[in-house]
């Protein structure tokens, strides 16, 4: 009975020290105590950037002159290429002048006649007047010859008009180009008929270099333009000076800039835009007028510009712009921002930041609203880039891909 009693005692003992060892060895592979995640964030400070619109548009020509007939007549012959270039008051076309060149005979010799008679009733009249003097004639003979002589007076004046209009009528059988530009396809060949009355249609001549480009804008973004002026946000370059860049059809960038040259003050009601025009050098005919492309319009300087990367930029299911934020107790916080525009790969940020905000821009799927996080601040910082830079080329990437694989090994 005491050897039971004992063998119970000693089994108790060894379940006690089995249980103790059993605790002992659970409290020493307790899981330590979770660290905040790391992110990587970006410092955004305010700086100037250029304020850019792009708009769509189409060339037109400089000068545009369609060639008519001023005259009744046979073309004899055309005296320049389709499609090459032409001087002005280079010879086009040349139609009859025969009729013209014996109807400007005619008028010569009418001349001839009239200044042959005013010659004689201008010696006449004055004999009269002697005369009249010494009762020799009457008075009413002397007025008769005044009369007479003012008639051949008359007759030379419009004698020479007929001279003149048969002049310009015989110019009008060389057809000449009124501007100097490239030519289209001939509307007539070698001897048709042409007619005044009808002003057939000849050719038309077009000046491409320079070359208009009409650009269609939006009348809210005009609208946003003058109220960013009138509160001094912008700063315009000058009216007159507004830089514009052409984006061909084909995406490359045409290497000529452009100025602008008005904006139409009139709003089209079915599309609720209004008309920009912008002028632009084209010494290599690179633009043909009807071409359509794009057009990047330099509005000015916005002097209190965020810049974002655009990774740090989200959307939330009502397609608000949101971005995530390190605050100075380094929890993040959700804040919702207006990104209208973009320069490279930074979002233009004009409210729902502030001046040093730490904004996430690695690491944003491991975080939460409220979560406390280890920020790291980014290897390339968001910082401004000048305006004439930012219009030229496009802007660095936000952080290096270096720092994102690091960033990405530490949160495994």
């Amino acid at each position: 009975m005491d050897w039971h009693r004992a063998s119970l005692r000693s089994t108790r003992i060894s379940t006690l020290a089995v249980i103790v060892l059993v605790g002992c060895s659970n409290a020493k592979q307790a899981p330590p105590a979770p660290q905040p995640p790391e992110v990587a964030v970006v410092t955004v400070n305010r700086g100037s950037v250029p304020v850019t619109t792009e708009l769509p548009g189409r060339t037109s020509a400089y000068l545009v002159a369609q060639v008519r007939a001023r005259v009744d007549g046979i073309v004899l012959k055309r005296e320049f290429t389709e499609g090459g270039d032409v001087k002005a008051n280079q010879r086009l076309y040349q139609i009859d002048p025969a009729p013209y060149r014996a109807r400007l005979d005619s008028a010569v010799a009418t001349v001839q006649k009239a200044q042959a008679n005013l010659a004689a009733t201008t010696a006449l009249a004055e004999r009269y007047k002697v005369l009249v003097a010494g009762n020799a004639v009457s008075k009413q003979d002397y007025d008769n010859a005044v009369a007479t002589q003012g008639q051949a007076a008359a007759d030379l004046a419009a004698g020479t008009a007929a001279v003149e209009t048969a002049k310009i009528n015989l110019g009008y059988t060389d057809v000449v180009s009124p501007i100097a530009g490239r030519t289209g396809p001939s509307q007539v060949t070698q001897g048709a008929y042409v007619q005044a009355s009808a002003a057939t249609l000849l050719t038309t001549v077009q000046q491409i270099d320079p070359i208009y480009v009409d650009l269609s804008q939006s009348s809210v973004e005009g609208l946003q333009l003058r109220r960013d002026v009138a509160s001094g946000r912008l700063k315009l370059n000058g009216p007159d000076q507004a830089k514009v860049t052409l984006i061909l059809e084909d995406g490359t960038q045409y290497p000529l800039t452009g100025t602008l040259q008005f904006s139409g003050i009139t709003v089209d009601p079915g599309t609720g835009s209004v008309t920009v025009r912008a002028i632009f050098p084209n010494p290599q005919h690179v633009l043909l007028p009807g071409m359509f492309m794009r057009a990047r319009v330099d509005q000015g300087v916005n002097d209190a510009a965020l810049l974002v990367p655009q990774v740090g930029v989200t959307h939330n299911p009502q397609g608000q712009a949101t971005a995530l934020v390190v605050g100075p107790d380094n929890k993040v916080v959700l804040r919702t921002i207006q990104a209208t525009r973009a320069t490279g790969d930074r979002w233009v940020v004009d409210s729902g930041l502030n001046d040093g905000d730490r904004v996430i821009v690695a690491g944003i799927q491991k975080v939460q609203p409220g979560m406390l996080v280890s920020a790291v601040e980014s290897q390339t910082p968001a910082t401004p880039v000048p305006a004439k830079v930012a219009a030229a080329t496009p802007v660095a990437p936000p952080f290096a891909p270096a720092s994102q694989s690091a960033a990405a090994s530490k949160s495994k």
